[in-house]
Order: structure tokens, then C-alpha cells, then sequence
């Protein structure tokens, strides 16, 4: 009877364990990079990064499907390409790209997640920009789970991809500029407190 009691005691807590809440997480925007990445005219390969963004970070990294990813970049003032760039910045900022005057930020929401090990997988999700809405996937490489100094879960990804920037409506100089994008994201995050 007691090893019946241990038995069911055991499958409870396994059961409680695997429907546990996902945890929310945040940026730690000091060890975070979001960069776009193009090739220019075959001479050299141009980014930007995009630097005032926040979100929610649902994680469950046992079951990654429970998870939610729901982030906004503001874009006036909220990316850099690099010193004395007045110039080209003011451009990104025009009706070519990002026409920030009338679309301020860009915004994407995950809508699946797969994985076949815990460490790598294809998160996919739906970006708009430019006021329009399309689809996205990005390999998403777990770095390391770990801790902070004060004990609070830490979590370090590596995710990349590309997307088509014409498909937003920012095809300007293709094919001479690459209508490709890839896209190139390293960041740690912290359990919320």
C-alpha cells in the first residue's frame, strides 16, 4: 500500500511538473543585439540594429508550444547604422522603408514553435512593418540556461533568418541593393521579478 502511495505520489508531481506555468522573462538589453544584414550592390554587407523594442517573453521550455513571444519596436529614433549616418538614417525613415510618419513601430507575434531536443528549433511568427503583415521563421539555438548572480534564471538564445524586405512593401533599388534581408538575433534573458 505505501509503495502504491509513492507511486501515485510520484506520477502527481510529474504531472504537476509538465503542466506548469510558462515563465515570463525580460531582455536584458545590455547582452542583446537585433540586426538586419544586406548586401550592398556586391561591394559589402550593410546592417543596422534595431536598439528600442520590449515585449513579453512567455517561455516554457519543456513544452516550447505553450510559449509566447509579442514584440514591438518603435522605430523613430529606434534603430542604428553606424556614426555620421544622418543621411541614410533620415532615408530609412521615408516612404521607401519604413515610412515611420505614419507606421512608428513594427510588431511580431510568434505563432508556433517546434523543436526536437530543447536546443534548436524554428520558431515561426507573423511580422507586421510598414503597415503590412507577413509571415517570418527564425532557427532558434538555446545557448545556455543558467543563473544570475542574485540566483534569478538566465537564458541565452542565438536566433537567425531572412525575410524578402519587398514583401513589406521596401523593395527601393532591387535588385541593385538585395531585396534579401537576413536577420540575425543574440540575447540573454532574465526571469522576471
Amino acid at each position: 500500500m505505501t509503495r502504491l502511495f509513492l507511486a501515485a505520489s510520484a506520477a502527481l508531481l510529474t504531472a504537476t511538473a509538465a503542466q506548469a506555468e510558462p515563465e515570463t522573462f525580460e531582455f536584458d538589453k545590455t547582452h542583446t543585439v537585433i540586426e538586419a544584414r544586406w548586401d550592398h550592390q556586391g561591394y559589402s554587407t550593410m546592417s543596422m540594429q534595431f536598439t528600442d523594442y520590449d515585449g513579453t517573453l512567455s517561455l516554457d521550455l519543456e513544452t516550447p508550444s505553450n510559449s509566447t513571444v509579442d514584440i514591438t519596436f518603435n522605430l523613430i529614433d529606434g534603430f542604428w547604422v553606424g556614426a555620421n549616418q544622418d543621411r541614410f538614417i533620415t532615408h530609412l525613415n521615408s516612404g521607401d522603408f519604413f515610412e515611420t510618419e505614419v507606421n512608428p513601430t513594427a510588431h511580431f507575434v510568434a505563432t508556433g514553435f517546434e523543436t526536437a531536443n530543447g536546443e534548436i528549433g524554428i520558431m515561426t511568427g507573423d511580422l507586421t512593418m510598414n503597415g503590412m503583415t507577413g509571415p517570418v521563421s527564425l532557427e532558434v539555438t538555446l545557448n545556455q540556461v543558467g543563473e544570475t548572480r542574485s540566483g534569478t534564471t538566465k537564458l541565452g538564445f542565438t536566433a537567425i533568418g531572412s525575410l524578402m524586405r519587398s514583401e513589406w512593401d521596401m523593395g527601393f533599388a532591387v535588385p541593385f541593393v538585395a531585396d534579401e534581408i537576413e536577420l540575425f538575433i543574440s540575447t540573454e534573458l532574465v526571469a522576471a521579478e
